[in-house]
C-alpha cells in the first residue's frame, strides 16, 4: 500500500476533507502512466478562525470603540499679567501675622526699592510663565489702573484673536473683592482704591480665557462669574466652556501667611511647581534640622530638558498629576484640561499640586 492511501485509510473515519488538485492530478497522471503507479493525496485538517455567529453579523452592526484622542487643539497666545502689590502699604481689611510671608515670585519687595522691586517681580511672574509657553506674548501691568487694565485686556485680545487669553491678577496690596465679584486697581495717584466689576473684564477679555485669582476670598469672583453667566442652568450657552478659572482661596479663606513659604504660594505652585513642592516637603520633613535648602534653588537642568536632573522631576510630577486627573476626572473634561491646550494643561497640572 503506498502512503498516499494509507493516509487515506487512516482518515477515512474522520472529519477530514480530503481536497485535491487538479494540476497535481494531471502531474500524478502523467507520472502514473510512465511507471503504473498509482497516487493519491489527503490535506491534515485546517484550523477554523472567526467561525462564531457574531463574525457572521454585518460590519453595520458592530459597536465602534470611541475615538478618546482629542481632535480639536488650541492654544494661548497671550497672557496679560496685572499685579496689584502697592508694596509700601498694607490693605485696609487684612490683619497681617509678625512675621509674615513677604516674597512675591521668589523676591522679597523689602530688599530693594519699592519701584524696583515691583518692576523686578513682573519680570520673574513673566520669566516663569514663560518657561511654559515661550512662544506666547506677555503683557505686563504693575500697580494699574482700570483704564490701564481695559486697554490691556483689549489689546491681549487684539493679539491673540481666537486664541485663549490668560488673566493673572495679583491681589495683595488691595482689599478682598466685593460680594459682586469686583476686583480692585488703584487711581492714578494712589490714594485711592478703584473697583473693577467683572462684567466688564468679561467684556473686554471675551473668550476664549482662562483666569488666575491670587487673592483673598477669590471664590467670590467665581460664584459672581457664575451667575453673570447663568452657569449651573439649563439655559447656559456653548461658548462659555472656553472661560476657566482658577481661584485661590475659598469665599471666607484669607490668604497664607507662614513666613515659611512665599506670599504668593498659589502663584509659586502654578509657576514653579517643583521648587515649591520641595520647599514644603523640607518644612515638613524630619530631616529638616539637616537639609540644606539653599539646594533647591541649585538644582542643575531645564525643565523641559528630561536629560537633566529637574527636567527628570518635572516628568516625574507630570507622570503622577496625569495619572491622578485620569482616574478622577470625566474622559471628556480631562481632554479638554490635560490635552487641549499645553498652557492651560500645565495649569491644572500645578493647580493639583495647589
Amino acid at each position: 500500500m503506498s502512503l498516499g492511501d494509507l493516509m487515506v485509510s487512516r482518515f477515512s473515519h474522520s472529519s477530514v476533507t480530503v481536497v485535491t488538485n487538479p494540476r497535481y492530478d494531471d502531474d500524478c497522471t502523467s507520472a502514473a502512466s510512465c511507471g503504473n503507479v498509482t497516487t493519491s493525496m489527503a490535506y491534515l485538517p485546517q484550523t477554523l478562525v472567526l467561525c462564531e455567529l457574531r463574525h457572521d453579523a454585518p460590519a453595520s452592526d458592530i459597536a465602534l470603540a470611541p475615538r478618546w484622542r482629542l481632535e480639536q487643539r488650541m492654544k494661548t497666545g497671550c497672557v496679560a499679567l496685572v499685579l496689584c502689590l502697592n508694596t509700601s502699604v498694607d490693605p485696609p481689611d487684612v490683619i497681617k501675622i509678625s512675621p509674615c510671608a513677604r516674597m512675591e515670585c521668589w523676591i522679597d519687595p523689602f530688599s530693594m526699592s519699592p519701584p524696583r522691586a515691583l518692576q523686578t517681580i513682573g519680570h520673574n511672574l513673566s520669566t516663569q510663565y514663560e518657561r511654559w509657553l515661550p512662544k506666547a506674548r506677555y503683557k505686563v501691568e504693575l500697580d494699574p489702573t482700570k483704564d490701564a487694565v481695559r486697554k490691556l485686556c483689549l489689546s491681549c485680545r487684539k493679539n491673540a484673536r481666537t486664541e485663549r487669553v490668560l488673566f493673572h491678577y495679583n491681589g495683595h496690596g488691595v482689599p478682598k473683592p466685593t460680594p459682586n465679584g469686583e476686583i480692585w486697581v488703584f487711581n492714578k495717584n494712589f490714594t485711592q482704591y478703584i473697583p473693577l466689576p467683572l462684567s466688564e473684564l468679561d467684556s473686554w477679555l471675551k473668550t476664549p480665557s482662562v483666569y488666575v485669582f491670587d487673592c483673598s476670598a477669590a471664590r467670590v469672583i467665581v460664584n459672581a462669574f457664575a451667575e453673570l453667566h447663568g452657569w449651573g442652568s439649563s439655559g447656559s450657552s456653548g461658548p462659555l466652556k472656553d472661560c476657566i478659572l482658577l481661584a485661590a482661596c475659598d469665599v471666607h479663606e484669607t490668604l497664607p501667611q507662614s513666613v515659611e513659604f512665599p506670599a504668593d504660594v498659589f502663584t509659586s505652585c502654578l509657576t514653579t511647581p517643583i521648587k515649591m513642592a520641595l520647599k514644603w516637603f523640607c518644612r515638613r520633613s524630619l530631616l529638616k534640622e539637616i537639609i540644606d535648602e539653599s539646594l533647591i534653588d541649585r538644582i542643575p537642568g531645564r525643565q523641559n530638558d528630561r536629560k537633566t536632573l529637574l527636567g527628570e522631576l518635572n516628568w516625574i510630577f507630570t507622570a503622577v498629576t496625569d495619572t491622578v486627573a485620569w482616574n478622577v476626572l470625566p474622559r471628556e473634561l480631562f481632554q479638554r484640561l490635560f490635552r487641549q491646550d499645553l498652557l492651560v494643561a500645565s495649569l491644572f497640572r500645578n493647580f493639583l499640586l495647589a
